[in-house]
C-alpha cells in the first residue's frame, strides 16, 4: 500500500508560509533523486538504457537539471519544451521530440538541437523533408490499434490520434530507408497511468516482434525500442506502486528471447516516464478559508482547480491529508473546493477526511506531475509558485507565483483609450 505522507511537519509548513504565501507546490528533491536511481537499476541490465523524462509532466528547469544530473534526457512535444531542455544542457539524442499536428519550425527547431525526431504519421515523412530535411536518425510512432487494449486514461488506441497503424509503419520505414536514413527507432505509447507490471511487458512483446518483422523484411536494423511512458503511481493508498525490478526483469526476459535470442542487432531500451518519476514527490499546499453548511459540508481552500486541475477534469482521486492531523480519525465528509466560479473546481467530493478547521493547512499528494503544468488563469485567477525541498533541508523558490502585472502583461491596456465600442 502507498504511504501517503509529507515531508515537512506543520510547523515547518507554516514557517515555510511567512516566506511563500499558500497556494504553492513544493517538491521532494531526494524522493525524485531516489526513484530515478531505482528505476536506472531496474533496467541496467541494458547498457543503452534511457529514460527521457516527460517534460510536459513538470516542465521546470530545476526539477530538469536534477533529473539530468540523474542521466535523464528529454522527451519533448512542443517548442517550448525544447527550448527549457536547451536552456538546461539537454540537446542533440538526449532529446526525443514527440509531437503531433506539428509546425515546420518546431521540427526545425528539434533538428537544430540534433533532437532524435519522432514521427506521428507517414504524410510527415515528405512534410519533414520537404521544410527540413530528413536526418540521419529517425523514430517512428506505432498506434496498434486494436491489436492492444488501451486503458481508462488514455483510450482505446484506434480511437487515439496518435502513430501509424501497422501496414503504415512498414511503409514508411521503407521510405525512410529508400530516402537515404539509416539509423532507426521504434516507438509506441498506449497507456497512461498503468499500474499493471503486465501491460508494459505485453507491450514490451508487442514492440520485440515487430522490430524482428521490420528489420527482416526492409533489410533494416534498429537502435532503440522506445516503450513510452505511462507508468502510473497510487494515487490511492490502498494503491501498489508499479514494481519496477519486475518489470526490468519482465522485459528483460522478452528481449533476451525476441533479439538476441534471435540474432537481432543488441537494442537500447527507452522510457519517456513522466508521472512516475515526478509526480509521488509533489504536493499542492493551501489554507483553509472557509467552512460552508448547506445540503453538505464544504472545506474551501485558497487554492482551486488552477492549481491542480485533475480532480475537476478527470475525476481524479488526490489524497488530502490536513497538516498536523495525521493521526485524528477521518471522519468528516465534505467537499474540498476551491473558489472558481465552476461546480467542478473541488479536489475530493464526499470525502472522509480529519476535521478542517478555517486556518489549517491542507496538503494535497501526488501533485508533482500534471498539476502545476497543467494550471491556467480561468476567473483571472493567478499560477502558483513552486518550490524545491533540497536534500539538505533548505527550501528554495524554483518558480515564483503570478502576479497580476504577468496577467496583464499581454493585454494592450493602453489602446483601450483610442478603442471606440
Amino acid at each position: 500500500m502507498a504511504e501517503k505522507k509529507i515531508p515537512l511537519s506543520k510547523d515547518e509548513l507554516e514557517a515555510l508560509t511567512k516566506r511563500f504565501p499558500t497556494p504553492f507546490h513544493i517538491y521532494d528533491e531526494k524522493g525524485i533523486r531516489d526513484n530515478a536511481k531505482r528505476l536506472k537499476a531496474a533496467f541496467a541490465w541494458n547498457p543503452g538504457f534511457k529514460e527521457y523524462f516527460a517534460v510536459k509532466a513538470a516542465p521546470n528547469p530545476y526539477l530538469m537539471k536534477i533529473l539530468k544530473a540523474e542521466g535523464f534526457g528529454s522527451d519533448c512535444s512542443s517548442m517550448g519544451e525544447l527550448l527549457l531542455s536547451d536552456e538546461v544542457g539537454i540537446t542533440g539524442e538526449n532529446i526525443i521530440f514527440t509531437s503531433n499536428d506539428t509546425p515546420a519550425y518546431e521540427y526545425k527547431k528539434a533538428a537544430e538541437l540534433g533532437a532524435i525526431i519522432n514521427l506521428d504519421d507517414i504524410s510527415h515523412i515528405d512534410y519533414l523533408e520537404e521544410h527540413v530535411g530528413l536526418p540521419e536518425l529517425v523514430c517512428c510512432r506505432y498506434n496498434p490499434g486494436p491489436l492492444k487494449a488501451g486503458n481508462a486514461i488514455i483510450g482505446h488506441p484506434e480511437e487515439a490520434k496518435y502513430g501509424f497503424t501497422r501496414e503504415q509503419l512498414f511503409d514508411g520505414y521503407r521510405i525512410l530507408r529508400d530516402k537515404g536514413v539509416k539509423r532507426f527507432g521504434l516507438h509506441t505509447m498506449v497507456a497512461s497511468n498503468e499500474l499493471e507490471v503486465s501491460y508494459f511487458i505485453e507491450t514490451a512483446h508487442m514492440l520485440f516482434e515487430l522490430v524482428g518483422e521490420l528489420s527482416r523484411e526492409l533489410g533494416i536494423e534498429f537502435e532503440f525500442v522506445n516503450l513510452g511512458g505511462g507508468i502510473g503511481i497510487p494515487y490511492k493508498p490502498e494503491e501498489d506502486a508499479v514494481d519496477l525490478e519486475e518489470l526490468g526483469a519482465g522485459v528483460k526476459k522478452l528481449y533476451e528471447e525476441y533479439i538476441t535470442g534471435k540474432g537481432l542487432k543488441a537494442l537500447d531500451i527507452r522510457l519517456e516516464c513522466g508521472r512516475m518519476i515526478t509526480g509521488p514527490y509533489g504536493y499542492l499546499v493551501g489554507r483553509v478559508l472557509h467552512r460552508k453548511s448547506t445540503y453538505k459540508e464544504y472545506v474551501g481552500l485558497d487554492a482551486c482547480m488552477a492549481n491542480l486541475m485533475r480532480p475537476g477534469m478527470y475525476g481524479a482521486y488526490h489524497h488530502i491529508t490536513v497538516a498536523g492531523k495525521e493521526d485524528a480519525p477521518a471522519d468528516f465528509v465534505c467537499d474540498v473546493t476551491g473558489s472558481l466560479c465552476e461546480n467542478n473546481d473541488k479536489f475530493s467530493i464526499d470525502r472522509a477526511i480529519p476535521e478542517a478547521q478555517v486556518g489549517d493547512l491542507v496538503v494535497i499528494h501526488d501533485a508533482g506531475a500534471h498539476g502545476h503544468s497543467m494550471g491556467f488563469n480561468y476567473n483571472a485567477k493567478l499560477r502558483s509558485a513552486e518550490l524545491l525541498l533540497r536534500e539538505n533541508g533548505e527550501v528554495i523558490q524554483i518558480r515564483r507565483a503570478e502576479t497580476l502585472d504577468d496577467y496583464f502583461s499581454t493585454l494592450d491596456l493602453k489602446g483601450l483609450t483610442a478603442f471606440e465600442a
